[in-house]
């Protein structure tokens, strides 16, 4: 499971958030968040470029950490 480094998550709805938004890319899917380390997990079944992931998040107002 590929593991990205999130910025500016603080609560159970920024979770939420982030899950979805990592849900609906084509090809992610099982996203799973884990707040106290500020990452979140997940399946692909086919390679996601990371821009595209890093756009979904950013989108909703969190910065994705190299």
């Amino acid at each position: 499971m590929p593991t990205i480094k999130i910025k500016g998550m603080r609560c159970g709805h920024c979770a939420t958030s982030v899950t979805s938004a990592l849900n609906a890319i084509a090809g992610i899917s099982e996203a799973k968040i884990d707040l106290e380390n500020n990452e979140a997990t997940f399946n692909q079944s086919q390679e996601v470029p990371m821009a595209s992931i890093k756009q979904a998040i950013t989108a909703i107002g969190f910065e994705v950490l190299d």
